[in-house]
């Protein structure tokens, strides 16, 4: 017969759940206060202009047109702050990583090398547009003052 394990104490065992149990609600207490900050933030940072979007779009295409080492350093300036705006969606961040990184000057300005920087351009349009923020002030009655309700055609 094998003989018998001994184990901690009850006792020791329950300490050693609680000092776990305080150790985890601390981590998420911190947790959410770092997440509450970072809504916060975001919350508070204003959405980037549409004259930002359209400075970039026009400098990558022109990038990709001329193939000079000025709108293509531009182009990547411009877009590169942006990545980090806490407001701005993932495609919209993911136009403007593409446009960072296919925005460089080749030996040769091929439709190869235009195409994926124009669509890229063109996407950062597409995506990075500040999204629609319904009118609040508006009352949800009709003018005459009763709720709006849906009558049947043919009672």
């Amino acid at each position: 017969m094998a003989p018998l394990r001994r184990t901690a104490p009850l006792a020791s065992l329950s300490l050693g759940l609680t000092a776990g149990l305080t150790l985890a609600t601390g981590l998420t207490a911190a947790l959410a206060t770092g997440l509450a900050a970072g809504r916060a933030w975001a919350a508070e940072a204003p959405y980037p202009p549409a004259t930002t979007f359209r400075e970039v779009q026009l400098t990558t295409f022109s990038c990709g047109r001329d193939n000079t080492q000025a709108d293509c350093d531009k182009a990547r300036r411009l877009a590169d702050p942006l990545l980090d705006h806490p407001r701005l969606s993932t495609a919209c961040k993911d136009a403007l990583w593409s446009v960072r990184q296919l925005s460089v000057v080749a030996p040769q300005n091929s439709p190869e090398r235009r195409d994926p920087i124009d669509k890229a351009s063109r996407d950062v349009a597409a995506y990075c547009r500040q999204p629609y923020v319904a009118d609040t002030t508006q009352p949800t009655t009709n003018p005459g003052g009763k709720p709006f309700s849906f009558k049947a055609l043919n009672p």
